[in-house]
């Protein structure tokens, strides 16, 4: 099964160049992909930029609506993810404990239930 790690933190506990620019992985994150990674679970995983780059869009009354920054207010922000391919629940549990990002912040562990993709074909191929 397939599992998104969804890690949130507070950026102002994120280390920062002058030019707002978080600095390169620490030695735990590249550990703990490393330890993905020996286990098989490691499919993908990225690090975002901060809250302060993102754009929401929302459609009301057929009208878009573009807002700076994310939509929520809250001091715990989206900073990255992983998706793990884990037998279970239980093995996806231990991989979010073992991530860095649990011991500042929270990580969230969501099934990825995939969806068909549409082709010229129409083959239902899944996604995922």
């Amino acid at each position: 099964m397939r599992y998104m790690l969804l890690i949130y933190g507070d950026e102002s506990q994120i280390p920062q160049t002058p030019d707002g620019v978080a600095p390169e992985i620490s030695a735990p994150w590249l550990e703990y992909t490393d330890w993905l990674l020996s286990r098989g679970m490691h499919e993908s995983g990225e690090r975002l930029a901060l809250s302060s780059s993102a754009t929401s869009v929302r459609v009301r009354d057929a009208d878009r609506l573009i807002t700076d920054g994310p939509f929520a207010e809250t001091k715990e922000v989206l900073g990255g993810y992983y998706i793990v391919e884990c037998a279970n629940l239980d093995e996806a549990l231990e991989a979010a404990g073992r991530c860095p990002g649990a011991m500042y912040g929270t990580v969230e562990v969501r099934p990825i239930l995939g969806m068909p993709m549409p082709s010229a074909a129409g083959s239902g191929k899944s996604a995922g």
